[in-house]
């Protein structure tokens, strides 16, 4: 299973690529591995102003239907809408072509809930 030290990542799976106020957003090849094929994305609205823990979209696969959260607070930026076209981008490149979407961080959106590589590793190993 690939995890990246340079991400932060949720307990519920997501990674996040922080950029000064700027944050990418995804799911980690834990989740795209334990989903199956992806088969459809419900994206966030641009300009959506979402919460940690806020319900930032869906992945739907052939085994099940998932929400994304939001693992730091902001508001939407962008979305990879090329998801839209071909879903089975985040089983393919989860950390690259997969991402969901960029927030722009809400003022003090640390991340401190966040864990580092070796804390996700762990969770994902029991």
């Amino acid at each position: 299973m690939n995890i990246p030290d340079d991400l932060r990542y949720s307990v519920e799976h997501e990674w996040v690529r922080a950029e000064g106020v700027r944050a990418r957003v995804g799911i980690t090849d834990y989740a795209q591995d334990a989903l199956g094929d992806i088969v459809y994305v419900d994206l966030p609205a641009l300009g959506t102003d979402v919460e940690v823990g806020g319900k930032l979209g869906e992945v739907e696969s052939t085994k099940s239907v998932s929400e994304i959260y939001a693992p730091v607070a902001g508001t939407i930026t962008a979305v990879n809408n090329a998801l839209s076209d071909a879903p089975e981008r985040i089983n393919e490149d989860p950390y690259g072509e997969g991402w969901i979407c960029e927030l722009e961080l809400a003022d003090g959106a640390a991340g401190d809930a966040l864990l580092d590589p070796a804390a996700y590793r762990d969770l994902t190993a029991g």
